[in-house]
């Protein structure tokens, strides 16, 4: 029996591209484009969530010669125009996954933004006031369509890998270094449970700029958050993680 390919997985995240960004990933962009078969980017595509900013993206995705793949992030919600940066990006040919899979070479992969909620022990419960509740719910919701996105990656393509895409962090070892304060809102135990059920190869994530680059679920699934502070931090490479699936 023929083993198939690995695919090099190219991560990054929370690239924050604003006005002034003319260029600013061209070479990144070039260089990736030789090392690796698919680019994912984790969230945060924007700075200001501004379709001016996502148009200046899209301007240097064309440069990519492979597929790109991404989620939003919080950043890209600031202004309410995220349907619009999804339609700019889209035009450029970038997959933006919200409750969807795709298959590029031989990965199946599922994306999510995610949302806060805490992690372990002190995860936030549906109680207390509506206002509480909500806040809750948004997480279970994001973690219900990363379940149903990766169901559908194993009844359609069932020999292939699966790699989930997400902003928020869905463990708390790769937000390590985050002031503790903040946990509640970088990620959610909610979200490591699609991925841990589905028993996918690997996840990636961003939103913690001060967090650690690996982590593993208590299942060994491994997880990187890719946001590019910690990348510059703890990775020879300033703008991209290669992984290979």
């Amino acid at each position: 029996m023929t083993k198939k390919k690995k695919t090099k997985i190219a991560a990054m995240a929370d690239i924050h591209t604003k006005i002034t960004d003319h260029g600013s990933l061209r070479s990144a962009f070039e260089q990736v484009s030789e090392e690796a078969d698919v680019l994912v980017i984790c969230g945060d595509l924007t700075d200001t969530g501004d379709e001016d900013e996502a148009k200046i993206l899209g301007e240097q995705l064309d440069i990519l010669k492979i597929p790109v793949i991404g989620v939003l992030g919080n950043h890209d919600y600031e202004k309410g125009r995220q349907k619009i940066i999804k339609q700019i990006l889209a035009e450029h040919n970038m997959i933006i996954l919200d409750g969807e899979s795709t298959v590029v070479g031989n990965v199946g992969f599922a994306g999510i933004k995610g949302f806060g909620g805490g992690f372990d022990q002190y995860m936030l419960s549906i109680f207390g006031e509506d206002m509480m509740k909500q806040y809750v719910h948004e997480v279970v919701n994001e973690s219900l369509q990363l379940d149903r996105a990766l169901t559908r990656l194993e009844q359609e393509y069932p020999e292939l890998p699966k790699v989930a895409l997400l902003h928020y962090a869905p463990i708390k070892e790769t937000i390590r270094g985050e002031p503790e304060q903040l946990f509640p809102f970088l990620g959610s135990s909610h979200l490591v449970e699609p991925l841990i059920r589905r028993q996918v190869s690997a996840a990636f994530h961003g939103h913690a700029h001060a967090g650690k680059l690996c982590g593993s679920t208590t299942t060994k699934i491994p997880v990187y958050n890719v946001a590019l502070p910690v990348l510059r931090k703890e990775h020879s490479n300033d703008f991209y993680l290669i992984v290979e699936v």
